[in-house]
């Protein structure tokens, strides 16, 4: 901020008996105002970046400032730069990019600053399989050759999300490529270890293994669960041919529990892997990463989002003992240019950490519970807990993503409005809407929920909201009325 001094005339009338006298005056105006500087400018241009467009951006400054080099650790390197001169010194400690900037960026500051996040009901990204399971590899604890085995592990599998080939062929094909010695068992043991990662149920060599994976995810105190998995291990085939007094029989039940186990396979997903779009994917690297300890939730940036950079020491060491020349100079600009971009970017990374932390401390429940538990959130709310304008906080979570165990999100995905609820309690349209679904998904199959149904479905749980509210969120979701789902079933 810099006062913004000026000179301004005032005007003063005289009545007289014969003309109308003006007597100009001088005032001196002392006021404040934010000087969008080109430094300002460039801090607020990277911090509304994806990931992939700034990396874009650094190998431009890589490869066009000499003053800047790769480095393996955060932040601006301390190195011998010349400390006396005038310039070396308008670098602040602290960079702000927070502002309005509706008078710098016209297009952008009428383009999604609402009070509210998309009201649509949005996964994750779509980021192809492989992509999904690399990244999942990367963060893996493992040596070199469980990373070779996984690494062909990964390559194995189908789009379906099942493995491909049998683990006598991977294995002899990993030994061709020098791992002499190697056991089925040793790849089986990193296979093991494989079916652990997301999406449930992935890595499986048939319909039965992969089924069983999904249901050893599921709580121990989940109703029926023993019977679920000796149904998928035995009596698959009988499940298919409808033999349900062979079922009832086998496994012991009456028909009301065995509709419920029946009911819990169908919750599973026989193909994992379709839900993953690996023909028109865009590629996503997370900007944060939410992890879980015996402390709680946790959220860090990600140290493999951005290449990471610092002053090349002997260039600026060279300015030091250099004279005033034009060279010297030339290179003084460019020491200031990649100073001013380190600060930059550090500024970057500490307001998108900020921001990240208080979303997700507003929805710890949905890292826990999942959708159904998620929270009404605004941009406001957020503004106001950082100290921030909400233009800022639209632009730090447009197209930034954070890693959780429940997938990849953007960080607009954890907003959405506030809907009434009984006794004055709100809900997220997010959590209506999982709701929503988790009732169509339920639904008998000859008889299929109404709107006006589900309406009263949701108000026995304390969830007010109209028909035509429930009619919009199910077309936002791509489920189709009660009467075409029935001849669908």
């Amino acid at each position: 901020m810099v006062p913004d001094q000026g000179l301004s005339y005032s005007f003063h009338f005289a009545d007289t008996r014969h003309a109308m006298v003006m007597k100009p005056s001088l005032q001196l105006r002392v006021g404040t105002q934010l000087t969008m500087t080109p430094q300002l400018q460039q801090a607020i241009a990277l911090l509304q970046l994806s990931t992939l467009d700034l990396r874009q951006e650094i190998q431009q400054a890589l490869e066009s400032n000499p003053m800047l080099e790769l480095d393996e650790a955060y932040g601006e390197q301390d190195v011998a730069e010349p400390r006396d001169d005038d310039w070396s010194t308008e670098i602040p400690s602290e960079l702000s990019t927070d502002s309005d900037w509706s008078d710098t960026y016209q297009d952008m500051a009428s383009s999604g600053t609402g009070s509210e996040g998309p009201d649509l009901d949005r996964n994750a990204i779509s980021v192809s399989l492989h992509d999904h399971l690399a990244w999942q590899l990367a963060m893996a604890d493992v040596d070199d050759v469980e990373r070779q085995i996984a690494e062909s592990l990964i390559d194995a599998v189908a789009p379906s999300g099942y493995l491909e080939g049998s683990l006598d062929e991977l294995t002899q094909g990993l030994r061709s490529q020098g791992l002499d010695g190697l056991k089925a068992s040793d790849v089986e043991r990193v296979l093991l270890r494989l079916q652990q990662f997301e999406p449930t149920g992935i890595f499986a060599r048939d319909l039965r293994e992969c089924l069983l994976l999904q249901l050893g995810a599921l709580p121990a105190d989940t109703p029926l669960l023993p019977q679920a998995k000796r149904l998928t291990r035995q009596f698959l085939e009988a499940l298919a041919g409808d033999d349900r007094k062979l079922l009832k029989r086998r496994l012991r039940l009456d028909d009301e529990q065995l509709d419920q186990v029946i009911e819990l396979i169908r919750t599973l997903d026989p193909r994992p892997g379709q839900a993953f779009d690996s023909a028109g994917s865009d590629y996503v690297i997370p900007d944060l990463i939410a992890r879980h300890s015996h402390e709680g939730w946790h959220i860090e940036l990600n140290p493999e989002a951005l290449p990471r950079m610092r002053i090349q020491p002997d260039y600026a060491a060279l300015i030091r003992r250099a004279d005033k020349s034009d060279d010297n100079t030339f290179m003084k600009q460019h020491l200031q240019e990649a100073r001013w971009l380190i600060k930059s970017l550090s500024s970057r990374n500490d307001t998108l950490l900020r921001v990240g932390r208080e979303i997700m401390a507003r929805q710890l429940d949905f890292l826990d519970k999942g959708e159904e538990a998620m929270k009404p959130l605004i941009l406001a709310d957020i503004a106001a807990q950082v100290d921030m304008h909400e233009s800022t906080i639209s632009r730090v979570t447009t197209q930034k993503f954070i890693h959780t165990p429940r997938g990849v999100f953007e960080l607009k995905y954890f907003f959405s409005s506030q809907v009434g609820g009984e006794g004055g309690d709100a809900h997220s349209s997010t959590a209506i809407r999982a709701r929503l679904k988790k009732l169509i998904g339920s639904e008998p199959a000859r008889k299929p929920l109404s709107d006006s149904k589900l309406v009263d479905l949701l108000a026995d749980s304390g969830i007010q909201v109209a028909r035509r509210t429930v009619a919009k969120y199910r077309e936002a979701m791509g489920i189709p009325p009660s009467s075409e789902r029935k001849r669908l079933s």
